[in-house]
């Protein structure tokens, strides 16, 4: 699979996590079916940033710490971003972020 259709990839379930819920690099690449992937949702994530409809701030590494917040623009607006959605964040970690993961749906299995 080329990089573009991955990341495409990634940016559709990206653009499904509900405003106020996050969900993270790990949980992506297992939705579509690259479990070993993490690393490279992170890259896509980081490359979406010219494209407004896909929401990399909503997306958080496995125990909820803001690990890609230095790919944003200003000091804290992935901080920011999550706050206006109601999401607290303490020292770059997401509170209540068991109550607040969002578990995308699982791809089939292409035949």
């Amino acid at each position: 699979m080329d990089q573009q259709n991955f990341f495409e990839r990634v940016y559709v379930v990206a653009r499904q996590i509900p405003h106020g819920r996050v969900t993270t690099y790990g949980a992506i690449a297992r939705a579509i079916g690259a479990a070993r992937s993490a690393r490279m949702v992170g890259y896509a994530m980081n490359a979406s940033h010219y494209d407004d409809t896909v929401p990399a701030h909503r997306v958080v590494n496995r125990v909820g710490l803001l690990t890609g917040k230095h790919h944003f623009d200003g000091t804290n607006l992935m901080q920011q971003l999550l706050e206006s959605e109601g999401v607290i964040v303490i020292d770059n970690k997401v509170q209540n972020f068991q109550e607040l993961f969002w578990q995308p749906p699982i791809e089939e299995e292409e035949m």
